[in-house]
């Protein structure tokens, strides 16, 4: 099994098109080198960081030699003043409500500035859906697939987290389709 260390220089040597080719792999459920899920995980960061995010990749958070958390990653963007807790899914169904209740939590103990994003390569069920509107004071954005591919494919995840972001603010919905 690759380390995190491995799994970070063997995608920071990819650009947008080798991160596409990525994407239909894992779309395709293949994905040979990469553990369950880690292919996915490593494919959003590297993404924003083409984009100009500072990335802490994935980690442990632990508390007098106990690991407590695992944290997919967070993704800082300095120059519009957001911090974003990860969670990555990759599931053939839909997400239920445990990966945002988890972040959630994760989010508990810490700065109140700090929002999360769960990315899912399916969708996420009605219950997530309504779970996530109620998460307040913490933030939780939602990603589906669509919002992936697009954002992907057009460069444009800083553009889609900013929409979702300022639609949270406004509508208090967490799901905004950034392809529209």
């Amino acid at each position: 099994m690759p380390t995190s260390e491995e799994y970070k220089a063997r995608i920071q040597r990819k650009q947008r098109p080798g991160l596409i080719r990525l994407w239909n792999s894992i779309i395709a459920n293949n994905t040979p080198g990469w553990d369950s899920g880690k292919a996915f995980e490593f494919l959003i960061l590297r993404a924003f960081e083409l984009e100009g995010a500072l990335i802490r990749w994935p980690y442990s958070v632990s508390i007098f030699g106990e690991n407590v958390e695992q944290i997919d990653g967070v993704i800082h963007f300095d120059d519009i003043n957001i911090s974003i807790l990860t969670e990555f899914k990759d599931n053939t169904k839909n997400l239920n409500i445990e990966p945002i209740a988890k972040l959630r939590n994760q989010l508990l103990r810490r700065p109140s500035n700090a929002i999360g994003s769960v990315f899912s390569t399916t969708g996420f069920t009605d219950p997530a859906l309504i779970l996530s509107q109620f998460s307040a004071p913490q933030t939780i954005l939602l990603w589906e697939q669509d919002h992936i591919n697009y954002c992907l494919r057009n460069g444009k995840f800083k553009n889609g987290l900013l929409k979702k972001y300022r639609h949270a603010i406004e509508e208090g919905f967490p799901n905004f389709d950034v392809t529209i």
